[in-house]
């Protein structure tokens, strides 16, 4: 009897886990849990660890009712998890003692300009491959503040793939992004470094120690009897969800731009170790194969403006709102000319020093519908995937993209994708949701770790013509407006990175 294999994802509001096939990669059953998300006018977003357990028993619970008497057959567990999250943990017991900030959680913002005074920027530059540090480090100063006595001796300072790496396995482990995002990741010695937390006068032993390759622990004695499970099971990660996401798009070209659209859009390529490029708002890793260097260029965009715009203007109600956008898209898939979006909805105003928010409609007239703004909004999401990615197109670095997550799978966004990067060809993942758990499993070397996708059709030429006219207008009223500030920049090549 084939092989199976459980792969967990545990994001931002949802944690989604699947039992597949180890022969075939299907994906024989699967649960979804959602995760409370608890926001203030503050900046705050983060989530009560104990809901994230709870999640996690429920996936569990579900799939091995599914299962059956396969469940206790399962041959390998992977765990791919959202980057950036933070909580202070018993070293010891894993158990949480504060609640766990989420990577956009804004509250620590204020306390990011002090940790980058602490060095000199060439420091950053340097040990980053940023213009500064790893926001962790500004949430361990919001700790050492807002919850005095937690930054002791036997704590560690974790995120949700970390928590649950050790629920699973009693085992401390990081991922690589996860540690550059939290600010103790040393991208060109590829190392954790004790120097970037000194800076928040934290010693290295507060952190997890850093995932070795595509290493595995077994599952310990505790986790199997709470799950049903044998003790022993070989459990690889944790990886970060776009290093997942990444890996179970490896069999679909040579040099896959796999796009993660989700509640941030980020794409994530691979380059060669001795490459040249610049960007300022990548996160850098070493390769999952091979030498080289995976790049996760997030955008300054996600499915936080769409869901706004849906909740807003359709229906609170995303089911019945997406149903309404569905039917709007059929009638017309672009806005009319001179209606333009800019979708930065989800960063700080970069004229306007503390205030959030940098998104806007442009072009507007009393005979503006929400319809149109719909498909504005749409559209321009996707030229923001556009603009910052034609570099790497042009420059042969990527040969093709793979859209996943949850907007992956929407019909007019698709045929915007396809039409604006013309000539590439354009793959959607058949099971967007589960692609985090299947690029769990890349350590176990099965056909479960890798996605099933279906090549997009390319548009008529007058579609691809309309937007082609569209970018330009986008292009031209984002320069105008948002120009000389620094909103990031596209992915260039020319400029070598240091070793």
């Amino acid at each position: 009897m084939p092989e199976i294999y459980l792969g967990i994802d545990a994001g931002s509001t949802t944690l989604k886990a699947a039992v597949f096939d180890g022969k075939t990669g299907r994906a024989l059953a699967w649960r979804s849990e959602r995760i409370p998300l608890r926001t203030g006018t503050d900046g705050r977003r983060e989530q009560a660890p104990a809901d994230l357990d709870r999640a996690l028993a429920g996936a569990m619970a579900g799939l091995r009712k599914a299962a059956g008497r396969r469940w206790r057959e399962l041959s390998g567990i992977g765990l791919a998890a959202q980057g950036g999250s933070a909580m202070i943990a018993d070293a010891e017991s894993g158990k949480s003692l504060t609640p766990m900030m989420l990577w956009n959680d804004a509250r620590a913002r204020t306390f990011l300009p002090e940790v980058i005074r602490r060095r000199p920027a060439d420091f950053w530059r340097q040990t980053t491959w940023r213009n500064g540090p790893g926001h962790g480090l500004a949430k361990l100063l919001w700790f050492e503040t807002h919850r005095p006595g937690t930054l002791v001796p036997g704590r560690k300072f974790v995120g949700a793939g970390e928590y649950l790496f050790f629920r699973l396995t009693g085992q401390w482990r990081q991922d690589p992004c996860h540690a550059l995002q939290i600010g103790c990741f040393n991208v060109p010695k590829r190392r954790l470094d004790a120097r970037l937390l000194n800076t928040a006068k934290q010693p290295l032993s507060i952190v997890a120690p850093l995932r070795n390759g595509h290493e595995t622990h077994s599952l310990a004695r505790r986790a199997a009897r709470r799950f049903g499970l044998p003790a022993g099971v070989p459990v690889a990660g944790p990886y970060m969800d776009h290093e997942a996401g990444y890996l179970s798009a490896l069999d679909l070209s040579e040099r896959p731009l796999q796009c993660s659209l989700g509640t941030a859009w980020v794409g994530n390529f691979a380059l060669p170790k001795n490459e040249r490029w610049q960007s300022p708002t990548h996160l850098v890793l070493p390769a999952l194969t091979g030498d080289g260097w995976l790049v996760v260029q997030p955008l300054l965009t996600g499915n936080t403006t769409w869901d706004w715009f849906l909740a807003a203007f359709m229906d609170r109600d995303i089911r019945k709102a997406l149903t309404m956008t569905d039917a709007l898209f059929r009638k017309a898939l672009l806005p009319p000319p001179g209606l333009t979006a800019l979708p930065w909805f989800n960063m700080q105003h970069p004229l306007f020093t503390g205030s959030h928010g940098a998104g806007g409609f442009f072009g507007m007239s009393p005979a503006t519908s929400p319809s149109d703004m719909a498909r504005a909004l749409a559209a321009a999401m996707v030229y923001e995937m556009k603009w910052v990615f034609s570099h790497v197109i042009a420059r042969g670095k990527a040969d093709c993209l793979v859209l996943g997550g949850g907007a992956g799978r929407d019909p007019a966004l698709q045929k915007i994708f396809v039409a604006s990067f013309d000539g590439v060809p354009v793959h959607s993942v058949a099971e967007p949701d589960l692609i985090g758990a299947r690029g769990s499993l890349h350590a176990f070397g099965t056909r479960a770790a890798r996605g099933r996708a279906v090549k997009a059709p390319r548009p008529p030429v007058k579609l691809r013509k309309e937007i082609e006219t569209d970018y330009a207008r986008y292009l031209k009223l984002r320069d105008a407006l948002y120009g000389r500030a620094p909103l990031g920049a596209p992915v260039t090549f020319g400029k070598r990175m240091k070793t």
